[in-house]
Parts: C-alpha cells; sequence; structure tokens
C-alpha cells in the first residue's frame, strides 16, 4: 500500500482556503476513485491527470486509487488541482518522493500531454498559503510573476510536469521549448475569460495619452465636484440633459485618482485575477479600475451572483476604483438599492444555497442621470415633452435612502456656445488637477494617520463631531437646514466629510464656514452663493 499527500488551495469568492491532496494506493481492480465534494471540471481531472502522467513518461499504477480533497466539507470547484492530484498519485506510486510533496502548495491545471496551465486567482490563492505558514508553492510559468508578489514565499513556475518530475526527483530538468513567437498561445487562454467582466478596465497612468479634463470644456462646478470626489472618496450624482458632459467627467476621473498602495493593489489583483480578467504579463494592477455597467445589468451582476458559490460582480470589480452608473435611472430598482450597503460597509456579502461569500467593495461610485426622459426637462430654451407626473415618475426611480449616501449632487447645464468654440485655456489638465488631489490625500491621510481610517469619507460621522471639529459658527447653515427637514443625520455626517475633503484641497486646517456652505451647496444642489473656484470659498 502507498500514501503520500500535497496540497492545493480552494478558492471561495477571493478568499482561499488550504485543502490537503491524498493519495492512496491498495491491491485490488485499477480504479481511480476521487472524493471530496469535486465540481464536474474537477471530477474530469481523473482523466486529464491519468493522460498527463502517461505522455510525461511516468508509469501509472494500475492499482486501486483513492484521492481525497480535505476538507471534505469545503466545496471544490475549477481545474487547478490537476497538478497537486498528479504529485500525490507519483508520490503514492513511489515515482518521486512522498516527503519531498508533504509540504508543497500546488497550483495548475494540467492538459492532456503534460503541459500545466495557468489557472485564475493563483494571487489570492498563494496569498491563503502564506497565512496558512506554507512558503513553498508550484504554480504555472505564466502565474508565476504574479504569485510572486507574496512576500516570504518561494516560487517555482513549471512548464510542465516533466519538469516538476525532474526538479522533485534531482534529476536534469528538460527544456520544454516555449511557444513560436507571434503565434498565439493556447495557454493563456484559461486567465482570460470572455464576457466575465461588467464594462470594467484599468485606468491610463496619467503621464500617457488618453482622456483628459482639458478636453472638457467649462463645467466649473461639475469640474469641482470631481475633484472633491476624488480627493475624499465621495460618491457623486451628475445630473442634466443629455451632451452636456456627464460621461466625459465620468471616464476622467479614474486618471485623476491617485495610484494604488503595495496593499490596495493586491486587493484588486486579486479580485480581477479571479473574476478572469488580469491581462496577461501584468501581474501587479497599479491603477484604479474602472467599471461601467450597462443599465440592463441584473442584481447579480452588480453585487455578484452566479451558480454555485457567488462570483464578484461590477462593485467588487471596481474596488479601489470607479464604479460609474450611466443612464442611473434606467437600472432596475432593486439593483440599484442592492449598492446600499457596500456603499456604507466597503464590502458585500453574498448568501446563497451553495455558501456565503464576503468580497470587497469600496468604490467611488458617479450616478449620471437625465431630468425626465426626453432629457429636455428644465431646460432653458428646449420643450420637454414629458408630463410632469411622468418626471416626477423618472426621478423617483433613484430612491431616496440611495440618494442619502451620495455625498455630491451637481447639476450640468448644457455647454455654451462659447465656452464649446472658444480657446480660453482655462480647463485644467488631468494632471494638474491629480497633483491637488494627491496633496490633499497627503493632509488627510497626515492626520488621519493614528486612525483605521484613510479618507474623508471613511471618517464615521461621531469622530467629526467630537474629535475633529470644524470653526466655531461654521455648522450655522447646516443646523438650519436640518431644522427645516433639508438635511438628515446621515446627511450632516456626509457634509462635515466634504468640508474636510475642501479645506484639505485649499489647504485649511480645519473646515470653516466657506467650506461647510459649498458642502451644502453640493448635497442639496441649493445655491449658497459661495464661488466653486478651488480655493476661491473663504
Amino acid at each position: 500500500m502507498g500514501f503520500a499527500r500535497t496540497c492545493s488551495v480552494a478558492l471561495v469568492g477571493v478568499e482561499g482556503v488550504v485543502v490537503e491532496v491524498q493519495a492512496d494506493l491498495e491491491p485490488g481492480v485499477a480504479a481511480f476513485t476521487l472524493v471530496g465534494l469535486p465540481d464536474k471540471s474537477l471530477s474530469e481531472s481523473r482523466d486529464r491527470v491519468r493522460a498527463a502522467v502517461v505522455n510525461s513518461d511516468a508509469e501509472w499504477p494500475q492499482k486501486k486509487l483513492t484521492v481525497g480533497l480535505s476538507p471534505a466539507s469545503v466545496p471544490k470547484s475549477g481545474s487547478g488541482f490537476d497538478l497537486a492530484v498528479a504529485a500525490a498519485v507519483l508520490g503514492a506510486a513511489e515515482l518521486i518522493d512522498p516527503r519531498a510533496i508533504a509540504d508543497l502548495v500546488l497550483i495548475g491545471e494540467l492538459g492532456l500531454d503534460g503541459r500545466v496551465r495557468p489557472v485564475r486567482g493563483v494571487l489570492p490563492a498563494v496569498l491563503a498559503a502564506a497565512e496558512a505558514g506554507y512558503r513553498q508553492v508550484v504554480v504555472p510559468e505564466q502565474t508565476a510573476g504574479e504569485a510572486s508578489l507574496v512576500p516570504g514565499v518561494s516560487v517555482l513556475g513549471v512548464r510542465t510536469l516533466r519538469q516538476l518530475i525532474a526538479v522533485l526527483t534531482d534529476g536534469p530538468v528538460p527544456d520544454e521549448e516555449p511557444p513560436e513567437e507571434g503565434r498565439p498561445d493556447a495557454m493563456l487562454a484559461g486567465l482570460l475569460v470572455p464576457g466575465a467582466g461588467v464594462g470594467t478596465g484599468l485606468a491610463p497612468d496619467p503621464a500617457n495619452d488618453g482622456p483628459d479634463l482639458a478636453d472638457v470644456a467649462g463645467q466649473r462646478a461639475a469640474r469641482l465636484a470631481l475633484e472633491v470626489a476624488a480627493a475624499g472618496g465621495h460618491h457623486l450624482l451628475l445630473s442634466g440633459p443629455p451632451g452636456a458632459g456627464k460621461t466625459m467627467l465620468a471616464e476622467r476621473l479614474p486618471a485623476v485618482l491617485p495610484s494604488l498602495t503595495r496593499h490596495e493593489s493586491l486587493e484588486v489583483t486579486a479580485v480581477h485575477s479571479v473574476a478572469g480578467l488580469l491581462p496577461p504579463g501584468k501581474a501587479l494592477v497599479s491603477r484604479p479600475p474602472y467599471c461601467a455597467p450597462h443599465h440592463s445589468a441584473t442584481m447579480q451582476s452588480l453585487v455578484g451572483g452566479g451558480n454555485g458559490l457567488p462570483r464578484p460582480g461590477a462593485v467588487s470589480l471596481a474596488h479601489r476604483g470607479v464604479l460609474f452608473l450611466d443612464e442611473a435611472p434606467e437600472f432596475p430598482g432593486k439593483a440599484l438599492d442592492a449598492l446600499r450597503q457596500p456603499l456604507e460597509s466597503g464590502h458585500v456579502v453574498v448568501a446563497r444555497a451553495a455558501g456565503v461569500v464576503r468580497l470587497p467593495a469600496r468604490f467611488l461610485m458617479v450616478l449620471a442621470a437625465n431630468p425626465c426622459p426626453c432629457g429636455r426637462h428644465s431646460v432653458h430654451g428646449e420643450d420637454c415633452d414629458c408630463p410632469p407626473s411622468m418626471v416626477r415618475r423618472y426621478q423617483a426611480r433613484l430612491s431616496g435612502p440611495l440618494l442619502d449616501r451620495v455625498d455630491l449632487r451637481v447639476e450640468v447645464e448644457p455647454v455654451g456656445r462659447a465656452e464649446l468654440l472658444g480657446h480660453s485655456g482655462d480647463s485644467e489638465s488631468t494632471a494638474t488637477v491629480a497633483a491637488r488631489v494627491h496633496t490633499a490625500r497627503e493632509r488627510a491621510a497626515a492626520r488621519l494617520a493614528a486612525t483605521p481610517w484613510r479618507l474623508n469619507s471613511e471618517v464615521p460621522g461621531h469622530e467629526l463631531r467630537t474629535r475633529w471639529q470644524c470653526a466655531p459658527g461654521a455648522l450655522a447653515a447646516a443646523e438650519r437646514d436640518i431644522e427645516r427637514g433639508l438635511l438628515t443625520a446621515r446627511g450632516l455626517d456626509r457634509v462635515l466629510r466634504v468640508a474636510w475633503t475642501l479645506a484639505d484641497l485649499a489647504g485649511r486646517d480645519r473646515p470653516g464656514p466657506g467650506d461647510v456652505n459649498l458642502a451644502l451647496e453640493l448635497r442639496t444642489s441649493i445655491s449658497r452663493g459661495v464661488p466653486v473656484g478651488v480655493g476661491e470659498w473663504s
């Protein structure tokens, strides 16, 4: 009787669970049994592993073979267990030393010819292995760079099972021929999943050519709101007629955001790796992601779902980046209301019959909406054909509880002829605005250094009312709005957060009356007579 064990990792959402792969050989009729809650793709690994071992010039044991995946209560899915199953079988057959694989974590799919194919989710899998105390992992060669992002772990990238056997038996490692230059590499097919993304992408580097804020004509108030949103992480609603520039502004927001920190990059890379959206050759995502789903998106595609264990939705694909909902009133009401909890908590917990998954979802939301179905309501010089009842119903599609979580609400007016055709040159570039946003975030980070928060939008209202107070008399206008019912308790907290961001942008130690009044104007859309240029308010 032969026995060997090694390890692999099962992914539950974007979190990994180390799985012990055990192989047992006993005398009897040759058979291959796989136990431990495998799904269909994992059950088929029996045929893949057998063919890969034979085609790697190794002898397949002609005995009764049982492979167990422990813990048996955790559902296992995907083809990433193939490499670990093959190693355990070879160890049980004493073709390799069982002690050499006992503390190894092996991740990868096997082709019938013995090639090791890359799989999705390598980064979160290696992170889980490192947290469990494992220090040696074997992954497909194409994902070795992704696995190497985890500190303290020795990574071995292999191209074929034959190479792995040679390394474990201290034999000469064969040189496998790389794919011919210029020809598509079929091995990368498992990394990118067509249709898995929800209008997602990575923001361009501000230093490279890409959409620039200088392309937006006029819109001083909307540009200021965009800058405040980027500096403090505040959610934004852009309301106005078609063609006013709402989508242009939203598309340029990711480039204004600072680059991700190391910890944030690992979080974003893990989500994109699991979702099959990590570009080949790009081991680490350093720029904030941008996700813009179509307004026909379902609730499951926004918050996460799918058959079996839930997969990341748009809110997770936009983690640490921007979620842009164009034509927001056209989204299903249940889908929009499902965003309330992740907007507050920064994560989403999806419960399904197959299990409960916690997915990261700390994003900056931008909503774009027309004032009515035809888009001409309240536009000077335009005739709106929508009856008042239709206008009210259309605007009511964005529920009050959802809008109460939006810090900035700006009316985007149509651009005039002089602004559109003029060459005044007063439109600031993305680089200029990004520099101010970076400075403001540094001021906030220095103030919040000894706290668990990094952005003004994350600070609880109680702390802003007690620990970091505004200047004396600064809240007079906000107190009047509360008494008149124009501002809720949550609304006051969000006004204080925006006021602190405005103070950071202006270089002040704490918000004054001008900061609070402008924050109220940006939230309620009621004019307070405050200038909208950066640093112009007092």
